[in-house]
């Protein structure tokens, strides 16, 4: 009798029938944090794709928080430069390079409307020297994001959407990041709610991280599981966490 497959060998079957396996694509990046790398095919990222990030609350700061974090592993890992391309103010230096990001690595670019925006980030995905592209767009139409995700696939550079609007189904995957308390009084770590809500190549489901910025390693680490915030709420600590989102 033939065995059943492992869940991760069904995961790697489905990646590699949808183009997502680490030849197809060029490999993956792993976070770093066991927990969340395990629910992703290959365990990381795919590199040379188009990953979307929404932000879990009206906050939008956690969201580029995390995408900057992103970005300077695509940084380390390619030892190339990544380009922020922002119709907003200009990145504050100190910021990016407490988290993780060098900033002689990044590359601005300030568009003046929505067209240009969209032209910038599919132009730079086409650029092989690049390591990363990150883009700050609202409500992106089937259309735009099918011809970012096809740029980033044909070059092997990853494009990071941070998507204010709705999501498209045209990403690889699908990050949704709110905020979270510090884990003691005063100002603490960068700390996220970090949701997957949905990956090629894994099936259905979402999962949930509270995960923080760890400044002794440079990188990030599991702070506690969503299920452990619920049961704190259920308990009367932790009023400050919004779980229900």
């Amino acid at each position: 009798m033939p065995s059943t497959p492992s869940l991760a060998q069904l995961r790697a079957r489905i990646a590699a029938l949808e183009g997502l396996g680490r030849e197809a694509v060029g490999g993956v990046l792993p976070f770093g944090l066991p927990a969340v790398d395990a629910a992703l095919p290959g365990g990381g990222v795919s590199l040379g794709g188009l990953h979307e990030i929404q932000p879990l609350t009206r906050a939008v700061e956690p969201a580029l928080g995390f995408a900057v974090v992103w970005l300077g592993r695509l940084a380390v890992h390619h030892a190339r430069p990544v380009l922020w391309v922002t119709t907003g103010g200009e990145p504050y230096a100190p910021a990016l390079a407490a988290l993780g990001l060098p900033p002689a690595r990044l590359l601005v670019a300030r568009p003046t409307g929505r067209a240009q925006l969209l032209w910038a980030m599919e132009t730079a995905l086409q650029c092989p020297g690049l390591a990363g592209v990150a883009g700050e767009v609202r409500d992106l139409d089937l259309t735009a994001a099918r011809r970012l995700q096809l740029a980033a696939r044909a070059s092997g550079v990853t494009g990071l959407m941070i998507n204010t609007g709705d999501g498209t189904n045209n990403a690889v995957s699908r990050w949704r990041v709110g905020p979270a308390a510090s884990a003691g009084a005063g100002v603490g770590s960068w700390r996220w709610r970090l949701r997957l809500v949905r990956c090629r190549g894994r099936g259905a489901g979402e999962d949930e991280w509270l995960v923080e910025w760890n400044d002794a390693t440079r990188g990030l680490r599991l702070a506690a599981l969503a299920a452990d915030l619920r049961r704190m709420v259920a308990a009367g600590q932790g009023r400050d966490l919004d779980v229900s989102a």
